[in-house]
């Protein structure tokens, strides 16, 4: 009894590791589903990335084939909604690790980075701005992952209505901080969207930005945390971008 004990318990204990996992797979726009895979480069594995310095930081790695073509038509100062799911799938039916494990805590973030095409291969080197970013509210100790399963993996921001008309890719990752007590532990999970932004504002702004990688550090204290007795948190990276 007390093997089959053990051996349950250890069953658990993977399981929890293993469903700690999700894809940002599907994009949706002012409530309009774009459909699964449609603009979004979707990684085939929902493995986390751990290291902070490695270029699959950027866009995840590891593509579905063929990626799609497709460029999402986003109007400035439109709501944008990124759909996490456990797998790259997307929805596949009930899962109780679906979008994510609800064990799984951290924040959610989403970036832009202006690029000559939105189709480009080649991502190295571009210049990121913070849009959104939903971290730890003390008041109701929830965190960014709590809202994503509480909203079905659907985390909605908005596209600031400042910035100037192009193209753009758009990054969105979700981190896991349950084993980020020392480095590497957090697990990122991200995938980037292909948005063509048209914009009717002639009083642009253009934001500060920051470098994937570079943004992050083994040493910031919102990728090596406790989320045990936590009672403030800030997400790594650059403030949000405002108009």
């Amino acid at each position: 009894m007390k093997n089959s004990m053990t051996s349950l318990l250890s069953f658990i204990l993977l399981a929890s590791t293993v469903s700690a996992k999700t894809v940002f797979s599907a994009v949706s726009v002012n409530g309009v589903s774009q459909g699964q895979g449609v603009g979004v480069r979707v990684p085939t594995s929902n493995t986390a990335i751990t290291d902070i310095t490695s270029p699959n930081l950027i866009c995840n790695t590891g593509f579905i084939q063929p990626v799609s073509q497709t460029v999402i038509k986003v109007a400035a100062g439109s709501q944008v909604t990124a759909q996490f799911h456990h797998t790259s799938a997307g929805y596949v039916g009930l899962d109780p690790a679906d979008p994510l494990d609800p064990t799984n805590k951290g924040p959610v973030i989403a970036y832009l980075a202006a690029v000559p095409s939105a189709t480009q291969t080649t991502v190295t080197g571009l210049k990121w701005f913070k849009i959104w970013q939903d971290g730890y509210d003390t008041t109701t100790h929830q965190w960014g992952s709590d809202h994503l399963f509480v909203n079905k993996g659907n985390a909605t921001f908005t596209i600031p209505s400042c910035i100037q008309a192009g193209n753009y890719l758009l990054r969105v990752e979700s981190i896991a901080l349950q084993s980020a007590t020392s480095y590497p532990g957090a697990q990122f999970y991200m995938s980037c969207a292909q948005l063509s932004i048209s914009s009717a504002n002639v009083q642009t702004k253009v934001p500060a930005t920051v470098s994937f990688p570079g943004a992050y550090t083994s040493t910031d204290p919102g990728i090596v945390t406790s989320i045990y007795g936590v009672s403030t948190y800030t997400p790594p990276g650059p403030a949000v971008f405002t108009c």
